[in-house]
């Protein structure tokens, strides 16, 4: 009996193309349409718009988002070709909409990570298939 592949969806993001973040955002809201407890397809989209944000404001080329639905839970990876690390930060009170985004992946993610690669890095979480 073969074994059936784990669904997975790969999207390359344009340089500085924000508009890729609903598109994220809609692409993996298909691949989750059966998965996951109440909530957590909401956390997921809302954890990969961060990471794909992040990805796009802060470095100057494109990235690549994969998301893969696995047995016991979603792993979704967003790798840029910057070298330097992100750092989570406590936003200033001021600030109305930034620096709020790994602050978001370290507080509702059961697990996130960066990954290194030889050029740039990849910033993933990853959340139980188990109602949060």
């Amino acid at each position: 009996m073969k074994e059936q592949a784990a669904p997975q969806l790969r999207q390359l993001l344009g340089r500085a193309d924000l508009r890729a973040v609903p598109e994220a955002r809609r692409a993996l809201r298909e691949l989750l349409r059966h998965w996951g407890g109440p909530g957590q397809s909401e956390v997921a989209e809302l954890l990969t718009s961060e990471l794909v944000t992040n990805a796009l404001v802060h470095t100057e080329d494109g990235a690549v988002l994969t998301a893969t639905v696995g047995p016991r839970a979603l792993r979704v990876e967003v790798r840029d070709f910057a070298g330097r690390p992100p750092r989570p930060r406590a936003p200033e009170p001021d600030e109305r909409t930034n620096g709020r985004g790994l602050v978001l992946v370290e507080s509702l993610a059961d697990d996130w990570g960066v990954r290194p690669w030889t050029v740039g890095k990849s910033v993933w979480f990853e959340l139980g298939t188990e109602a949060a």
